[in-house]
Formats: structure tokens, sequence, C-alpha cells
């Protein structure tokens, strides 16, 4: 596990206030935040996001409708559009788009830990509280 895998599972979890978040990611070089923004992908599609999950990241998230990454998490298949908000581009775009994979990984990371991991699991980030 590296810090950057720590850093995102707790901002998925609540343990990281977002504006922590928002600091981490811009502080990073841009190659870095791309490679952030795709890690957060792959992760919501491991934890099963889904289109109907849209709305409430949108609202979690603290973005417009009218945002870019708003509109492509609303639009078509999730797995494409989770790939198109991650390759986002123009640095306010990238940070929105992080604030909203954050919110879709928390959201469906959510629903795993309810339906699958309930009684017990060995998913290393979901004792991170348990850690502090």
């Amino acid at each position: 596990m590296t810090e950057r895998d720590v850093v995102l599972n707790e901002l998925a979890q609540g343990l990281r206030p977002m504006s922590q978040g928002i600091a981490w990611f811009d502080a990073l070089h841009p190659e870095e935040q791309s490679e952030a923004l795709v890690f957060l992908r792959h992760h919501c599609v491991q934890a099963r996001a889904v289109a109907e999950d849209g709305p409430e990241g949108i609202r979690r998230a603290g973005l417009r409708p009218t945002h870019t990454p708003a509109v492509l998490i609303t639009r078509g298949r999730i797995n494409e559009q989770l790939g198109k908000i991650a390759s986002l581009a123009p640095r306010d775009e990238r940070r929105k788009a992080f604030r909203l994979l954050v919110a879709m990984l928390a959201i469906a990371d959510e629903r795993r830990r309810e339906r699958s991991c309930s009684n017990g699991c060995g998913h290393w980030w979901h004792r991170l509280s348990a850690a502090d």
C-alpha cells in the first residue's frame, strides 16, 4: 500500500477532510494527478459503481450539474464515463473530477461494505479507521 492508496481511501471513507484531499491533489505533478484519477476510476469500477450513483456523487462532490464531470457521469455507460472523467486535462476540471471520483468511490464502497463485507473482510482499506 502506498501513501496515495491510504489518502484516497481515507477521503472516500470520510476519515480525511476533502480540503486536505484537494491540497494533496493540487500538490501533485500533472502526471501524478492523472495517475491518481486513473487509480480512482479503477477503484470505482472494482467497487462496482453504477450509473444510478451519479446524482448522489455529484451532490457529495459539491458540483453543479453543468460541470463537465457531472455531465459526463450522467451520460451513457458508467465505465466509459468514469474513464472520460479520469482523463480530463484542464486543471479546474481535474480538481472537479477528483472530487467526483472520490465521491463515487465512497458510494460504491459503502454499498460493498453493506452487502459483502458487513461480517468482516480482507480488504486492508476497510480497516483504516481501526489503524488510527
